[in-house]
């Protein structure tokens, strides 16, 4: 997991002891070493009691932040008493980053005026005026916590998930390789509305990848390496050995024009062309990237691609692409998620089984699909979303559910899952209603709530939360007569 920056801010009001600063100057960093963080903060003889307590003392802090510009993830704002709300805001009017604020409790036995604090009705006063002067900023709940409670250890949690999304977010690399696959209108998305939201996306054609891949020989670096990784993930009885080398290219080109364009995630055209030119499907290829850190979205999907990169900075965890594919019987909660073998081996119930394109096969013929990794996907808990693009507006659904280990019938093709999804019939019938497309990205653990916040409040995405809706299918009334 990489190392998260945050920049320290301590507010003051003047009239408040000042002695409490120090305290805090010293718990504070404690509290994020011991999670694994990195900090920044001014030194304590930048200002009179080495807080902010008013606008001049803010516009140092300020400066202290532009020089330190990209060397911090976040900042947050501690309050070790009530603080003064105006030299907050002309510090971190132009922070950049989420701000977290944050306040000291009082304890009952410390009331006298040496030891109170009031820092309760201070965070109060600071969101009332960061809201004012349109500052974004993540609040917590309790109210008023001490940086070594285990509560603060939960909130630094979710605020540094946040952080990795905003992170991720905010400057990213798609590369889309193929032109979109003619019947799927369902994956289209404006790049002018991607860009402005700081989301580039740089093309390829797919006649070049499959150039590329013709070009790489068997001593070429990296090939044995990346053979050996394909050879660890699944089962490969049967596979042809052409069809195991042009994998093994595949994964050569992609890593190359991942790292050419510095790429964070990529969506790829998966048919047919290279099934007829190359004898493949890039699935496994797909998977085994996304566990390395590089999401890679089937059917130029570059909406997907793009939700696939941010959960998994939510959940510092690997992320895939499912269809909403089937009905689970008459369970209005769960629903069969599949793809056709694109999900990375950490998350499948055990390794898969490289086999040919079956679906495609119906059309194309046999053996020419090889590198489908057939298997199930792990019980557990899942966030899940989708993003897609409407009249230059970004739009986004969350949601999350559970993987369970009910039983799929054996012949069922590709990579599947039951999901229970409570509100799985709302869910369905937003994405319908909103003009979601048919796939959904999806990623381990429940970190809804922190991607939620980053990219509504901090991206400037629409997001939609449907399993918390007002239902959307009500029961018709009868007409009046």
């Amino acid at each position: 997991m990489p190392t998260m920056t945050y920049a320290l801010y301590y507010g003051n009001r003047g009239f408040f002891p000042a002695s409490l600063i120090a305290g805090a100057r010293e718990e504070l960093p404690r509290a994020l070493k011991a999670q694994g963080h990195e900090f920044i903060q001014m030194d304590a003889g930048a200002t009179r009691a080495g807080a902010v307590e008013t606008p001049e003392e803010g516009r140092k802090y300020a400066a202290f932040l532009a020089q330190n510009r990209g060397k911090y993830d976040g900042v947050i704002l501690c309050l070790p008493n009530f603080g003064d709300e105006t030299g907050a805001v002309a510090a971190l009017r132009d922070a950049g980053v989420p701000i977290l604020v944050q306040a000291y409790p009082d304890e009952m036995d410390k009331m006298g005026p040496a030891t109170r604090r009031d820092s309760f009705c201070g965070k109060l006063s600071v969101m009332d005026v960061f809201h004012q002067n349109g500052v974004p900023f993540t609040a917590l709940a309790p109210h008023t916590v001490h940086p070594q409670n285990a509560r603060f250890k939960d909130n630094l949690a979710y605020f540094d998930r946040l952080c990795r999304v905003v992170r991720a977010g905010r400057r990213m690399t798609v590369g889309a390789l193929g032109a979109r696959t003619t019947p799927f209108r369902t994956v289209r998305i404006d790049e002018l509305a991607l860009e402005k939201h700081g989301i580039t996306v740089e093309t390829m054609d797919m006649a070049d990848v499959m150039d590329r891949m013709r070009a790489v020989k068997p001593q070429a670096p990296g090939f044995a390496e990346k053979r050996k990784a394909l050879d660890g993930v699944a089962a490969w009885d049967g596979v042809p050995e052409k069809a195991r080398d042009n994998l093994t290219r595949l994964f050569v080109v992609l890593q190359g024009i991942a790292d050419e364009m510095s790429l964070a995630a990529i969506s790829i055209r998966c048919w047919t062309e290279i099934q007829k030119e190359m004898g493949i499907s890039p699935c496994v290829v797909n998977g085994i990237m996304a566990d390395q850190g590089l999401p890679v979205a089937c059917e130029v999907d570059t909406g997907s691609a793009v939700m696939m990169r941010l959960l998994g900075a939510a959940a510092s965890a690997p992320t895939t692409i499912m269809d909403w594919n089937n009905n689970y019987g008459e369970d209005d909660d769960k629903c069969i998620l599949f793809h056709c073998g694109n999900a990375p081996s950490s998350l499948m119930a055990a390794p898969g089984r490289i086999t040919d394109h079956a679906i495609l096969s119906n059309s194309i013929g046999t053996g020419k699909g090889f590198g489908c990794n057939q298997g199930r996907l792990k019980a557990g808990p899942f966030t899940f979303g989708g993003l897609m693009s409407e009249e230059g507006k970004l739009k986004a659904y969350l949601g999350e559910g559970t993987m369970t280990a009910d039983p799929i019938p054996a012949d069922f093709f590709g990579v599947a899952g039951v999901a229970k999804i409570p509100g799985l019939q709302d869910v369905l019938l937003h994405l319908g209603q909103e003009g979601h497309r048919h796939h959904v990205a999806l990623t381990p653990g429940e970190v809804m709530e922190s991607a939620r916040e980053a990219m509504e409040k901090y991206l400037g995405y629409e997001v939609t939360t449907p399993q918390h809706s007002t239902p959307q299918h009500a029961t018709p009334q009868r007409a009046r007569a």
